[in-house]
């Protein structure tokens, strides 16, 4: 009996002994999830944290549970294409090579996190990720966040899978020859009040000339007084002085005002915008729909003074050749005058974003890194524009989609990230 006794006590003891080691060995191995250590702090005060719920002591409000932070994947690239990236091993889908672990587990060029911001309140952050009350994820603040020199915008970083997805382009800033086409509408002159104006100068100026050989001093005055009050009636319609002097020597040559001549002359109407560009010894191509594939070749020979205050244009009068008198006075023709701007750095028009305060590009600085920058500009074509200051020779800048990333910048700058 004693040994049955015996007996019975030393496998209660090993069974004791086993179970309570293996309840030890799940505590200590964290078998449950319960066991870990958790953390709740205080949204409005996130330094309070405690190791179970309740409310602050603070604020009273509700303690929120701390999410862990999630542990680093790793990362698997080609060599061939480092473009493309996967979270195990393989092959590349582009060459078939073996996929190559990237050492550390982060993609090269990645940026690194400084901490988190709450969404609905960038004053509360975290230096772990985690939720909000609503579920909603807090958003991560880079080491270079705050690196961009416009105030109202942040850098902006974009996964080459999203960059195909809106469609994004790049282009170059380089130093490339400037030119542009102005095309002005015009008519082929004629104008019977000029030719007055014109035949009324020539008879001032020999008058005047016959009274300085012959006549008193009073009669000079008055002679000369004619003269140039009919010299500066000539200027206010836009003859220029080279013009006038020819007035005198050729009289015959300013028939084309009335009739068909040889050379003619084209009054093309510049819009003010353009007048900065528009200078005499110009040359210019005329064209019209009555002879289609006929170019007419012309000087720009002078512009008119004073700019229409009506249509906001200035009158250029430009000579023209009209070998078959094909132009007749009073047609309507078409004036194309090609400007040389010289070559200066320069961006693709599409580039430049202007947000009505600013002119702004975004420069794309590493692998999905695009900052933004303020430029001044100058001179522009159809296809580029001039950059005084905001980029150098050979940085990509956006040429498409910007109103997209001009959209998440500004919203990166209002978060603080």
């Amino acid at each position: 009996m004693k040994t049955k006794l015996k007996l019975f006590a030393a496998v209660l003891g090993a069974s004791l002994l086993l179970g309570g080691g293996w309840l030890a060995y799940r505590h200590f191995s964290g078998g449950h999830a319960e066991s870990h250590a958790e953390l709740y702090y205080c949204p409005m005060h996130p330094d309070y944290t405690s190791p179970k719920p309740g409310d602050c002591p603070i604020c009273n409000m509700h303690l929120v549970k701390k999410e862990a932070a999630p542990q680093a994947k790793d990362v698997y690239y080609c060599p061939m294409h480092p473009d493309y990236t996967s979270d195990k091993p393989g092959d590349c889908p582009i060459c078939n090579m073996h996929l190559v672990k990237k050492e550390g587990g982060a993609a090269q060029g990645e940026r690194k996190v400084k901490f988190y911001r709450n969404p609905m309140n960038p004053e509360v952050t975290s230096p772990t990720p985690m939720k909000d009350e609503m579920g909603m994820d807090y958003v991560p603040v880079y080491d270079d966040a705050g690196g961009s020199a416009v105030p109202s915008h942040g850098i902006v970083d974009i996964s080459p899978e999203k960059q195909q997805l809106i469609g994004l382009k790049t282009g170059a800033a380089a130093y490339r020859r400037l030119a542009r086409t102005i095309r002005a509408p015009g008519r082929v002159a004629y104008d019977p009040e000029l030719y007055m104006a014109i035949t009324e100068y020539r008879e001032a100026a020999a008058a005047r000339e016959r009274i300085d050989k012959n006549g008193w001093s009073e009669a000079k005055e008055r002679a000369s007084a004619v003269a140039d009050a009919a010299k500066l009636r000539l200027l206010q319609l836009g003859v220029s002085v080279e013009q006038i002097e020819e007035a005198g020597a050729e009289p015959e040559r300013f028939e084309n005002l009335l009739l068909p001549r040889e050379r003619t002359w084209v009054y093309a109407q510049i819009y003010e915008y353009e007048l900065a560009a528009v200078k005499p010894g110009q040359k210019a191509v005329i064209t019209s729909r009555a002879w289609p594939g006929r170019d007419f070749e012309g000087l720009v020979r002078s512009l008119d003074p004073i700019v229409s205050g009506e249509t906001r244009t200035l009158r250029a009068r430009i000579e023209t050749q009209n070998p078959g008198l094909e132009l007749r006075p009073d047609m309507y023709v078409e004036a194309r005058i090609e400007i040389e701007l010289g070559t200066a750095l320069t961006v693709p028009a599409g580039a430049i974003l202007n947000t009505g305060e600013k002119e702004l590009v975004f420069v794309m600085k590493a692998d999905g890194v695009f900052e933004p920058r303020e430029v001044r500009t100058g001179r522009r074509d159809e296809e580029n524009v001039e950059v005084r200051s905001g980029v150098s020779k050979g940085e990509k800048v956006v040429t498409s989609a910007n109103f997209l990333i001009d959209s998440e910048s500004r919203m990166r700058a209002a978060l603080g990230n």
